[in-house]
């Protein structure tokens, strides 16, 4: 795959219209014990768009996407979802806080993890069937007794997880265990099970981290044609270069805080974002679009974003 990183322009100065909103989440404020690790997070999030939550470590990137999916419960704010078609309760605006993570994921909210979680011993084909076979309706039973029913459901399992396969472009894989795939593959591959769900929220959890130059440039193009067929993607991100080719928006986190909001060349100039960045505020250390190497570079990594000292765990 060729194609190269282009930047979207998709970004808007102006509110979001309300039939437009797919995720809107109000003065979040999560604590453990004497540790705040989200405090009065608000964003909002349009449907098929790109948003890109960006930020040091220990800024609060994982404990956020851990509120929306269930595993956190808040201690303040509220998390209001619209589901899509393919959803429970498709376009009625429901709350997130307080909903188990597979009543969530019934909703419409998928997600992967910074650290690849596939089922090593299972093909790259019954992978993406795990998260495909959570949306029908045929039970243990059927499957048994191979009944009508649990014959239909397997049949379309297979189609389904070989359509989202030639998506990520592992269709040649198919029969390949996941442990064989190289790293890159096995992050498309853990997007193609997230995608069997049906969402139409996508949570991504630093899916470039570890991939190389070309990959990155592949991942960028995947997740484009995702946001094109109307999937909203939320995105944790350090690759700088990914951020702001891809993104119409960009959140920034800093200790766990909302310090920027807006397109990525309103963000990367924004004093506040230079100064959590680079420690000082200053014209000398300006960020500017032309400072950040292009990532389809030959021999080009990630721009890392400076890590605070990360003693908190999961408070990210």
């Amino acid at each position: 795959m060729t194609t190269a990183l282009t930047k979207p322009t998709g970004g808007s100065d102006e509110p979001i219209p309300a039939g437009d909103v797919v995720l809107d989440v109000r003065n979040v404020t999560l604590r453990f014990g004497g540790l705040t690790s989200l405090n009065d997070v608000s964003l909002q999030m349009r449907r098929g768009s790109v948003l890109a939550v960006i930020g040091p470590n220990g800024a609060g990137k994982t404990s956020l996407f851990n509120c929306l999916t269930g595993a956190y419960t808040p201690q303040e704010g509220s998390v209001e979802f619209t589901p899509g078609p393919g959803g429970k309760g498709a376009g009625k605006t429901v709350g997130l806080l307080g909903r188990r993570p597979h009543k969530i994921a019934r909703l419409g909210v998928a997600r992967t993890f910074q650290n690849i979680r596939l089922f090593p011993a299972l093909t790259v084909l019954e992978n993406v069937q795990v998260g495909v076979e959570t949306r029908q309706k045929s039970d243990a039973v059927s499957s048994m007794l191979r009944l009508p029913n649990a014959r239909r459901d397997q049949r379309n399992s297979v189609a389904e997880a070989y359509r989202l396969l030639e998506l990520v472009g592992l269709t040649s894989k198919s029969n390949e265990l996941a442990a064989a795939l190289p790293y890159g593959e096995q992050r498309r591959l853990e997007i193609a099970r997230a995608l069997g769900t049906v969402p139409s929220l996508l949570l991504l959890d630093e899916p470039a981290a570890g991939t190389n130059p070309t990959e990155k440039v592949e991942l960028s193009a995947l997740i484009r044609r995702i946001a094109d067929t109307g999937v909203s993607v939320l995105l944790i991100e350090h690759d700088m270069p990914l951020v702001m080719g891809l993104a119409n928006e960009v959140v920034v986190l800093n200790f766990g805080k909302v310090i920027a909001t807006g397109r990525p060349d309103q963000v990367q100039r924004d004093p506040a974002v230079i100064e959590a960045y680079l420690g000082a505020e200053s014209e000398e250390t300006a960020v500017d679009a032309t400072d950040l190497p292009d990532a389809t570079a030959p021999g080009t990594g990630a721009v890392a974003a400076p890590r605070h000292d990360d003693t908190t765990g999961d408070a990210r």
